[in-house]
């Protein structure tokens, strides 16, 4: 009887879960599926005011093309407004951007790690203080050399500011990882043979691989999505997808086009859907090596 009551109560727990967890996915990813649907739609449906069904029946979006689904909002925001050059901008922002910071990032936390100092302390705490800075402070302490080098509005602006402003936390981040990794795998390798350089190549990094992946996510995630440092740092021809895409809005001075926003939204949000799918397993290792002690 007892055992009956309990599997009745773990079932009812499971069934609650499930329909928890069901829900709250139906919530989170409503928007972006609404948004899908109105990317081929015209403006009058998806932002009708008198009948909200008109962005799911698309009447006049039928009226005007000849059926209830257009890719004229793709069509203008990639090929009329070259929205691929865009694109292309953030990709090669978001490479430079991850390599660097990873690079100096893996190194300087190592270091760090190891050392025995205690200036290392307030080495973090240093770096610590300079991420909380407002990132409109490093660029307006950027200005002058830009300037004077003629590096204003091209896309290496972008890269020296956002690794700046990602170093502090991707030091942390990697300081904190190898801190889980007992030193005694650094003696071994030495022991072996290994210079203090090949160990950590050849035995720390292979252990670290799940940290330095949610690490450079992280990272990438920051230049990808960056609005206020691009928006300043580039000009128009060199603009990233988050810019470009809040250009299509318009301004007071230029008359915008809310459809292609729409659909250039769209296109931006599916690569971070799919690389967060492809790499979840990596960042929950990472993450869960960086919060137990090894």
């Amino acid at each position: 009887m007892a055992s009956s009551v309990v599997e009745n109560r773990s079932f009812g727990l499971r069934l609650g879960s499930a329909l928890f967890v069901i829900v709250w996915l139906l919530i989170a990813a409503f928007p972006f599926f609404w948004t899908l649907w109105g990317s081929f739609k015209v403006e009058l449906d998806f932002f009708s005011i008198l009948d909200w069904t008109d962005a799911l029946t698309g009447p006049r979006t039928e009226q005007v093309y000849g059926s209830t689904f257009t890719s004229t909002a793709y069509e203008g925001a990639w090929i009329q407004e070259e929205f691929w050059r865009s694109v292309i901008n953030t990709s090669l922002v978001c490479f430079f951007v991850v390599c660097t910071s990873l690079t100096i990032g893996t190194l300087g936390g190592y270091a760090l790690s190891r050392s025995g100092f205690r200036y290392t302390f307030w080495l973090l705490i240093a770096a610590l203080i300079f991420r909380a800075v407002p990132p409109m402070t490093l660029v307006a302490g950027y200005l002058l050399p830009f300037f004077e080098l003629n590096m204003w509005g091209h896309l290496p602006t972008a890269v020296i500011v956002l690794v700046a402003i990602n170093q502090p936390f991707t030091l942390w981040m990697l300081h904190s990882f190898f801190e889980k990794i007992p030193k005694d795998l650094d003696e071994s390798a030495k022991v072996d043979g290994c210079t203090q350089f090949q160990a950590f190549r050849h035995v720390i990094i292979p252990v670290m691989w799940p940290g330095v992946i949610t690490t450079g996510l992280f990272s990438f995630l920051l230049a990808y999505n960056d609005f206020a440092v691009t928006a300043m740092v580039l000009s128009k021809e060199n603009q990233t997808m988050i810019p470009k895409i809040a250009s299509f809005l318009g301004t007071t001075q230029t008359e915008g086009n809310v459809m292609f926003a729409v659909a250039a939204s769209v296109s931006a949000v599916i690569p971070l859907f799919i690389l967060v799918m492809f790499f979840q397993r990596q960042i929950v290792s990472g993450l869960t090596a960086g919060a137990v002690k090894g």
